[in-house]
């Protein structure tokens, strides 16, 4: 089996971020969504990953290399823009060949993965087996119509009235006999080659399409408040490990993870919390739900619930809550009174709000 892995979407949803980074790269628990999506096909046993990439194209390919450091091989795939999954499907013909693959969007989380998943397609190998949850308005997805057996009677994509709350969650498994189908379809009504479609053409062709319902932790990290939900989620497991220097004025809850080279001085940190490298945090208090990234400066702040990605800086600021930090940005005092702050911050941005 291989995977093909897509990572080619424009990210309008997590603006201002992704006007300079793929939002597949923005960090969860301070790992890029893309390597969260790595390890769990690469715990399929999956080792050859097509990457789908769009204009972000080099900021993936610095950021994930050649997949050695994953135990996996990449082949980049460049989409010239968005023209639906099964484009995806058809421009990596010659990648995929006449092999089994799964499909995998690039900004999907799925902590607990797909691994009984992948064991039933291997075992029974449909044509199509297309991963499901149930969803209190599947309005916005492609939604599945399931007979008794749990095969799959219809899908439709974004129906206005749906027929069920069986929404598409972007985990597809595929024999080669998709190929014909992409071949087949024309674009839908947005213009894109929708993979839908295609499984509905195997469907009216006599293909056999099952559906496997998902009961984990599932979310599109689509939007700002969607990374933030899905940090909280994946802090909830860490396990404690520091790396870094305590001193002895500062205090370490439980779930928290201190990478090398970093310092707490005259601190506490409150887990679930990660703190990456080279990071400084002196006289203040951080936590739970942090995730502080690389070279990062906090001092005499008071932040929770939140994202600092590599590089910023943060001074005498409290009650920071529910926030995303970008990439070397600068947040310090002002002389403005205000009570509260809820920020979300691109990267290379200065922000003075009040101390």
């Amino acid at each position: 089996m291989k995977a093909l892995v897509l990572s080619g979407g424009s990210g309008t949803r997590l603006r201002p971020f992704s006007h300079s980074m793929p939002k597949q790269l923005i960090p969860i628990a301070n790992k890029p969504i893309l390597e969260h999506v790595l390890d769990n096909i690469r715990a399929l046993q999956v080792t050859e990953i097509g990457l789908i990439v769009g204009d972000g194209a080099p900021a993936i390919a610095e950021a994930i290399g050649d997949g050695s450091r994953f135990g996996v091989r990449i082949t980049y795939i460049r989409q010239d823009r968005p023209r639906g999954l099964a484009h995806c499907v058809r421009i990596a013909r010659r990648f995929l060949g006449d092999d089994d693959f799964v499909m995998y969007l690039g900004d999907n989380v799925l902590p607990e993965g797909v691994t009984e998943m992948a064991a039933r397609f291997r075992a029974g190998r449909p044509a199509a087996q297309v991963v499901v949850q149930q969803v209190a308005d599947p309005r916005p997805f492609g939604v599945a119509e399931l007979g008794e057996d749990g095969t799959v009677r219809r899908l439709v994509e974004k129906p206005q009235h749906p027929r069920s709350d069986l929404a598409l969650i972007g985990v597809y498994f595929f024999t080669a006999a998709i190929h014909e189908a992409v071949a087949a379809i024309a674009p839908g009504a947005r213009g894109e080659l929708e993979i839908t479609d295609a499984i509905q053409w195997s469907l009216s062709h006599g293909a056999e399409v099952r559906a496997d319902e998902y009961k984990g932790y599932w979310k599109d990290a689509g939007r700002a408040e969607d990374v933030l939900e899905c940090n909280r989620r994946l802090l909830s497991g860490l396990a404690t490990g520091i790396a870094g220097q305590v001193d002895a004025a500062s205090v370490v809850g439980d779930h928290v993870v201190i990478g090398e080279g970093a310092r707490l001085v005259g601190s506490r940190v409150e887990g679930p919390a990660i703190i990456g490298a080279n990071t400084l945090i002196e006289n203040s208090l951080v936590g739970p739900n942090i995730a502080i990234g690389r070279d990062c400066v906090v001092r005499a702040a008071n932040l929770s619930d939140s994202i600092v990605m590599d590089g910023a800086s943060i001074s005498r600021i409290s009650g920071l809550y529910g926030s995303i930090i970008g990439r070397c940005a600068a947040i310090g005092p002002s002389d403005h009174d205000s009570a509260y702050h809820r920020l979300v911050v691109g990267d290379h941005t200065r922000m003075e709000i009040a101390a």
